[in-house]
């Protein structure tokens, strides 16, 4: 959907006749105003310069939801001298595309810059992306995107080489209670007369944000009909606890949230830190994670980080797995909190993982090779005439069960030695053996 976007208008009654959220009546208008992103914004930053300069140029804005991309979009054009379009990609198709160019083509024939801004920017498929190339290019448009998901996945290279990417933060606790003191301030005229927000109440809605002050500002909203049904004029902590409810985490079952917290965990069990780890995994399942893809990755870690130092730890991840799947919600997240914390203090080894990548390209590079005779099966008289199985050696019949010198390698191929044990766990043992036999074997 297409829309032209409206100034703010601070009339006393446009919350009442329309219905507009106090998020969006109390919108900064000037870069100053503007809580939080001091990394783009402070003084001789990219943005401040942008907008002190007047620098045009099109570019995305990449952060979670709430830290003020829409609101930095149209401070941006104001400085620009450019009118705004604004599409939602998540209602929009290549008509309101099309649309939009047209109106960008006819602002500039009239000497005037247009902005195109994207909501959900990364919503957009390649061809309705592909779609702004040439009008970014020749200037029709300034383009300016919004997005809560990685650029780098969601938009394709093309575009990006278009674009500035700009990363913004996750606004912290401290910066959600300036926004509701400016709102506080600022807002007099739209919220109820001597309305009066307590500290403890701003502290549970800053805390309670998740650094979105969109739903900071809501909190605040709806407190509002909380004072209407009584005379008291002061939110208490009460009142916000009340409003509040359940936290709920930001969770993204397919997002970059998603991933980052389970990246988390992982290198928390990787990182022999069992109270971190138990933590991500409490995020997580708190977030909604599925404990079964959890169940997933620890088997994963098993056999990545801790492998051959104590191949218990992938009986142990199994088992947690199985256990969810027979027990189910709660009881079954406790055998995985156990598994979790097991690894994390178990001894670590990736040997087994590296020795795999090692051995995978190999195979990839010399999977033609044909497998030794002395390796292969003689179950037929023609296959013993052809000389399979010719000097193979059984090992159980050698001295200590090893056929030393005996190659297995297709011919062609040096030996190889993807396999390296590390000095922990049973781990270390095991290269205790191997040296013993490779010694032998090679002469070392």
């Amino acid at each position: 959907m297409l829309y032209a976007d409206a100034s703010t208008n601070k009339d006393s009654n446009l919350f009442q006749q329309n219905f507009s959220p106090i998020a969006d009546l109390l919108r900064p208008e000037r870069l100053s105003d503007v809580v939080g992103q001091d990394h783009l914004l402070a003084k001789g930053k990219p943005l401040w310069i942008a907008v002190d300069k007047k620098i045009p140029h099109s570019m995305v804005f990449w952060g979670p939801p709430g830290c003020g991309k829409t609101t930095l979009a149209r401070i941006i054009t104001a400085s620009f001298d450019a009118q705004m379009m604004a599409i939602s990609a998540v209602g929009s198709g290549i008509s309101d595309i099309r649309q939009a160019i047209a109106r960008g083509e006819s602002a500039k024939t009239a000497g005037q810059r247009t902005v195109l801004f994207i909501d959900e920017v990364h919503r957009f498929n390649k061809a309705q992306q592909d779609a702004f190339l040439p009008h970014i290019e020749n200037g029709v448009l300034i383009f300016i995107g919004a997005t809560t998901e990685n650029p780098s996945f969601e938009l394709n290279s093309a575009l990006l080489s278009r674009l500035k990417v700009y990363v913004l933060k996750q606004l912290d606790t401290e910066d959600i209670k300036k926004i509701l003191d400016r709102a506080m301030s600022v807002g007099k005229e739209t919220l109820p007369e001597g309305m009066t927000l307590s500290d403890k109440a701003k502290e549970v809605f800053a805390q309670s944000s998740a650094g979105d002050a969109r739903r900071a500002l809501n909190y605040l909203e709806i407190a509002t009909g909380y004072l209407s049904q009584s005379s008291n004029t002061t939110i208490s902590v009460d009142i916000a606890a009340e409003i509040v409810g359940e936290p709920v985490l930001r969770f993204d079952k397919q997002g970059d949230i998603f991933y980052e917290q389970i990246s988390a965990l992982h290198k928390s069990v990787r990182g022999s830190d069992p109270d971190a780890s138990l933590y991500w995994l409490c995020r997580m399942l708190e977030g909604g994670c599925d404990p079964l893809y959890i169940a997933r990755r620890v088997t994963r870690i098993a056999s990545e980080d801790i492998g051959n130092a104590d191949p218990r730890a992938l009986d142990v991840a199994l088992g947690a797995w199985d256990a969810y799947r027979r027990l189910g919600t709660p009881e079954g997240e406790l055998a995985i909190a156990q598994a979790v914390v097991y690894m994390a203090c178990s001894p670590k080894s990736n040997a087994v993982y590296k020795a795999f990548g090692l051995a995978t390209n190999d195979a990839r590079s010399h999977g033609n090779l044909e497998v030794p005779l002395h390796l292969r099966p003689a179950p037929t008289e023609m296959m013993k005439k052809l000389n399979y199985a010719k000097g193979y050696r059984y090992d159980h019949d050698e001295s200590e069960a090893h056929a030393t010198g005996q190659a297995y390698f297709p011919d062609g191929m040096t030996q190889r030695k993807y396999y390296q044990p590390v000095d922990r766990g049973i781990e270390k043992r095991i290269g205790e053996y191997l040296r013993q036999l490779h010694g032998k074997q090679f002469g070392k």
